[in-house]
């Protein structure tokens, strides 16, 4: 691999492991790819594992772009101790038999807690109460309260039960906590709960199919995405001519193309050349990823 680190930008798409920060991700993909310009889109928890999306290079121009705003998870939730942090990382706070709980009254709960509903964040979340981060307040010993917002649970399903473990699937809007969901259905079981695994498998477009582990990187440095393929997976595609090609490389505005939202432009020979957006009737620039003299 050259020195320079990686000659084109795009993105790697991380099988995060547990026990490492978001953070800690960027860092070590910084050392491999031999490169500071990478970053990260919907960050994980420490004890969460699976898809991390990183941007590399003119890649990270897309992250704040993506529309990651659904998300997919397999979890095991523990019936039977509601803890400070929601998940296994906490203190337990109270405990309780959960060995009695009727799968009737389990399938009940969980309905109750999928669709559109109102949720409390865990007081543990990176969440600003005043300008400062919940997690933040808690480890100063201070109580908080977060008020509930709406989310939506598209998919609350039981896998397997095993005594008072379930494996569940969740699939859910941007900003929904899964541990705040095992704690709510503990809750509303009567006997607490609790999150002890998270492994997120899918985020916007980006599936574990795409990931690669930090081992996998280490051996063979490389992308998930190119430029182009990234931006083809996650944004509809406009092609343009060589004269249309020109004119976005400038920075200027092309006749709309009636597409919703922003999409990718696209140059005769493949290269993705920016993100636009149809406004007024002319198609603006949102970011030119390939400007005149790249």
């Amino acid at each position: 691999m050259p020195d320079a680190g990686l000659v084109a930008g795009g993105i790697v798409v991380v099988d995060k492991p547990g026990g490492m920060t978001s953070h800690d991700v960027v860092s070590r993909l910084r050392r491999i790819l031999r490169t500071r310009k990478v970053g990260h889109a919907g960050t994980l928890d420490p004890m969460a594992t699976g898809v991390l999306v990183c941007g590399v290079e003119r890649g990270t121009k897309l992250l704040g772009h993506l529309a990651l705003d659904t998300k997919a998870y397999t979890a095991t939730i523990r019936l039977g101790a509601a803890t400070t942090t929601d998940d296994a990382e906490g203190e337990v706070v109270s405990s309780a038999d959960a060995s009695g709980v009727e799968d009737g009254a389990l399938a009940a709960a969980m309905a109750a807690l999928t669709g559109e509903i109102l949720q409390v964040p865990s007081s543990v979340s990176a969440i600003k109460i005043d300008g400062k981060r919940a997690y933040a307040r808690v480890r100063a010993g201070e109580t908080v309260e977060i008020p509930a917002r709406p989310v939506t649970v598209s998919a609350f399903t039981l896998v397997e039960r095993r005594g008072t473990d379930l494996d569940v699937v969740v699939e859910c809007s941007s900003g929904t906590y899964v541990r705040a969901l095992a704690r709510d259905v503990g809750a509303a079981l009567g006997v607490g709960g609790h999150l002890t695994a998270l492994r997120r498998t899918r985020v916007g477009p980006f599936e574990l199919t795409h990931a690669r582990t930090l081992a996998e990187l280490e051996a063979e440095p490389g992308l998930s995405l190119d430029l182009a393929g990234a931006v083809a997976t996650a944004f509809p595609r406009r092609d343009v001519d060589a004269g249309g090609a020109t004119d976005v490389a400038h920075g200027k505005r092309l006749p709309a193309a009636g597409l919703t939202g922003t999409y990718g432009v696209f140059a005769p020979d493949g290269r993705v050349l920016a993100l636009m957006a149809d406004a007024g009737g002319a198609a603006k620039p949102v970011v030119v990823l390939a400007p005149a003299g790249s």
